[in-house]
């Protein structure tokens, strides 16, 4: 009986990563159309806030400057890791994007800018980068 409930405790109940993955490239695939339709239907300053979307998650990258301690390759800096995290995480550009669509802004490039921040997001869950652990490994 306890052994049923030890198991039980213990199972993972995340969707088969190969699911995982066809969902992510899905999604990034929506997302990538919806950008280019979104710089096609606006010009210059979404083609602009595109570029930055898509660059601007890695620029967390630059919280490590100066860090001291070591790194193994794919290791990211510790110092770096909360930032990283917030910045790859879906939520945080969709809650803004999802308030924008339903509210009175209209500022087409700030919308694509957030559209090409989760497209940023799903490229890289596509290519097998997630989320870090504290000691800046990908999450398995």
């Amino acid at each position: 009986m306890t052994t049923i409930a030890a198991n039980l405790s213990t199972t993972d109940h995340r969707l088969p990563a190969a699911v995982r993955k066809a969902a992510w490239i899905a999604w990034t695939l929506f997302l990538a159309a919806f950008a280019v339709v979104e710089g096609v239907n606006h010009g210059t300053g979404s083609w602009l806030a595109l570029v930055a979307g898509l660059i601007a998650p890695d620029l967390t990258f630059f919280a490590a400057i100066g860090a001291k301690d070591p790194v193994r390759q794919g290791q990211l800096p510790r110092r770096a890791v909360p930032f990283y995290n917030a910045a790859h995480r879906t939520w945080i550009p969709l809650a803004p994007a999802i308030a924008y669509a339903f509210g009175p802004l209209q500022i087409p490039a700030l919308f694509t800018f957030l559209v090409a921040w989760m497209l940023h997001i799903g490229i890289d869950r596509s290519a097998g980068y997630g989320l870090r652990t504290a000691d800046g490994f990908i999450r398995g």
